[in-house]
């Protein structure tokens, strides 16, 4: 009997402990959210900005680009895809067809061959004809330069106008969301979305719209270079005293 209590009151002390532990859990997870919440003010974004300008002066748009016709094939072929591969195809694919006319007579196979690499070819290649054809036939061979416009081109979204728009026309439109923009605002606290379009939406309230484009670019950068997805880099962390996701 004796034996038989021991075990029932050891059980009943591991049962008490794990009941606490996870108490102990729920309310870190609640303060966590109410530090990450906390961060969603035009002060910390004006400061995470400030900070993030002076560490990455010289970021900008890693595809590389002429003009608005290279940028736009370059951003639906980085779909799922590097930068740096998009780059190791496009200046063959720029050779072969320099304009929205030459594109749109492109030979299909030859197409998809030339882009293989960068995945999802099939698809890439009838939306890359497809756009063409379309500035060919409705804007004379020429990339429009209006949101509405963009997006009305196959194969072309609001990131991908975004893109286009704010590094070739100088039009603040909006913010591009890729996934290291995504993750590192809602570490930030500068949003608690997982939709691209409403963690726009959160971030372009937040910032000037003179920043929208340079803030993806910065954002990017610290991605790539320091706030890597689980192996973050928080001792060379430029915003680690602001973060709520930093371990200091």
């Amino acid at each position: 009997m004796k034996t038989v209590k021991k075990r029932s009151k050891r059980r009943s002390v591991k049962q008490s402990k794990k009941v606490k532990d996870k108490a102990k859990a729920k309310v870190k997870v609640r303060a966590k959210e109410k530090r990450i919440a906390s961060r969603a003010t035009t002060a910390y974004a004006t400061e995470y900005y400030r900070l993030l300008r002076a560490a990455y002066p010289d970021a900008k748009c890693a595809l590389h680009h002429h003009d608005a016709y290279e940028l736009l094939v370059a951003t639906i072929l980085s779909a799922q895809c590097t930068d740096v591969r998009v780059n190791m195809v496009t200046p063959a694919l720029f050779k072969r067809w320099p304009n929205a006319t030459a594109l749109a007579h492109a030979d299909r196979g030859a197409l998809e061959e030339m882009i293989k690499s960068t995945g999802f070819f099939r698809n890439k290649a009838k939306s890359l004809e497809g756009m063409a054809h379309a500035v060919v036939e409705k804007h004379g061979g020429r990339v429009p330069r209006t949101m509405d416009e963009l997006t009305a081109l196959p194969g072309v979204g609001r990131k991908t106008a975004n893109v286009v728009l704010g590094n070739v026309f100088g039009e603040n439109d909006g913010v591009v969301v890729d996934t290291h923009v995504a993750r590192l605002s809602r570490l930030m606290g500068l949003t608690r979305e997982t939709d691209p379009v409403k963690i726009e939406q959160d971030l372009m309230r937040l910032f000037p719209r003179e920043d929208w484009t340079m803030l993806s670019h910065l954002l990017i950068e610290h991605g790539r270079k320091v706030c890597i997805a689980n192996r973050p880099k928080h001792d060379e962390c430029v915003l680690r005293h602001l973060c709520p996701s930093a371990e200091v």
